[in-house]
């Protein structure tokens, strides 16, 4: 009898594993993957642009807003990679909204040939948004995420702290790691090309120059006089590093490995995971980026 009481109050005292997951949509993949792992069992996320999706031009449609109205919080990475529409579907359905990148001093957008892309689309404005690909500023980030979920659901305070001080030893691991791969090359060697320029935060962490036919924004389309400029740049510096992404269209880097001679190397997860590994959570997306970068700089 004693044995089925003490079963009743652990029952009771474990309600919140029983309780049904918080339903919590993020904007993108990578945001998705970060709540998830601050989130762990109390959260059931759902993702508006999914892996290997492009959330520069995703328009929003009847089963994202489906996706918010069920939702107890949404998540966005802010910084202009969500079109304005989304915030206004929020505000509609009145569910708490947070963004992710909230007190991370953002990159301006401009780029090597000196013009800004705020032109090509207004969305975007001057940020640039990417500021996953740096993992010291993914420490302000999730703790954000944190914040957010503590506020949405105060009874997992405690948990979601414990896990987002583990997540964010990872992340303090991630950097030194990535830190000693980047140093063993030459500053004079660092230097890539990469379809779009979602790089400029891990160009910045850890010295190395990205160069890209495209602005911040897939939306974009670069000149031929830009594409001939970055011909030019690859043959005199000598650019080894050249790399396809997840999300684009790798035609205009064919052409341009093609043009210099120089092979792709392969592919980097610019904005979006994998749908399966290696990239299908952010520690391994920014695993599989450092790692193919450093051996192609080599």
């Amino acid at each position: 009898m004693k044995h089925w009481k003490l079963g009743i109050i652990a029952a009771a005292f474990s309600g919140s594993l029983l309780a049904a997951p918080m339903p919590v949509v993020a904007s993108f993949s990578i945001l998705g993957d970060i709540t998830q792992q601050i989130g762990g069992e109390r959260v059931a996320v759902q993702t508006l642009v999914g892996a290997d999706q492009d959330a520069h031009v995703h328009q929003l449609n009847s089963g994202d807003i489906r996706k918010i109205r069920a939702a107890k919080l949404v998540l966005v990475n802010g910084l202009g990679i969500e079109k304005a529409e989304l915030a206004r579907a929020v505000q509609q359905s009145k569910v708490p909204m947070a963004v992710a990148s909230q007190g991370i001093k953002p990159m301006a957008a401009a780029d090597d040939h000196g013009h800004s892309h705020g032109g090509h689309n207004h969305d975007h404005g001057t940020e640039d948004p990417h500021v996953w690909n740096d993992p010291v500023l993914m420490q302000t980030y999730a703790q954000n995420v944190a914040n957010a979920l503590i506020k949405a659901d105060p009874a997992g305070k405690s948990h979601y702290q414990q896990r987002l001080k583990n997540y964010q030893t990872e992340l303090g691991q991630l950097n030194t790691w990535a830190a000693q791969s980047f140093n063993a090359i030459p500053a004079a060697q660092r230097k890539v090309l990469t379809g779009h320029d979602a790089f400029g935060y891990l160009g910045k962490r850890y010295n190395i120059q990205f160069i890209a036919p495209q602005g911040v924004s897939t939306e974009a389309e670069p000149s031929a006089r830009q594409v001939a400029a970055i011909i030019r740049q690859i043959k005199q510096q000598g650019i080894k590093a050249v790399f396809s992404e997840n999300i684009k269209d790798s035609r205009m880097v064919d052409r341009i490995a093609k043009e210099t001679g120089v092979k792709v190397q392969g592919k980097l997860y610019s904005d979006a995971l994998s749908k399966t590994a290696p990239a299908n959570t952010y520690v391994g997306m920014f695993r599989h980026n450092v790692t193919a970068l450093s051996n192609a700089m080599k």
